[in-house]
């Protein structure tokens, strides 16, 4: 989004699903709501995500904990984060701990139900053509 855009001054799941709505997407945005990995620390959110989140928000969720430009090991994603936030944000200690417990949770459940190892999620079959398609551009 442009520096400009007043959807950049709403938390990152926030603004991501405002901006799917405004360009025409509602029924994509509450699957990006929640998806950013600092919610899995807020108890209140956490707690009512948990209990109502559909399978899909479950994936998206799970996704952003493995992906950023590229796919990888959910624990090389919680070093990036804390590299870039660190305990000057409300990340670290007990709250990444927590996180990390919550994010292990979510995948074991969301690759029970897709019938994967999450160790296995890298060499699935079509995860080397899907990503090839998405750098280049294609559908």
């Amino acid at each position: 989004m442009p520096s400009d855009d007043p959807f950049r001054a709403l938390p990152h799941g926030d603004g991501s699903a405002a901006w799917l709505t405004a360009q025409g997407h509602r029924e994509l945005a509450r699957l990006v709501a929640n998806h950013p990995v600092g919610r899995l620390v807020d108890e209140e959110r956490y707690r009512t995500w948990s209990a109502f989140a559909t399978r899909e928000e479950r994936i998206v969720a799970y996704a952003d904990k493995r992906a950023a430009q590229h796919l990888a090991p959910m624990a090389a994603r919680f070093v990036d984060w804390d590299r870039r936030y660190g305990d000057g944000r409300g990340w670290g200690g007990h709250q990444r701990g927590l996180a990390w417990q919550r994010a292990q949770r979510l995948e074991a459940d969301v690759c029970r139900a897709a019938g994967v190892n999450p160790a296995g999620v890298r060499r699935l079959a079509w995860t080397g053509s899907a990503l090839h398609r998405a750098r280049a551009g294609q559908p």
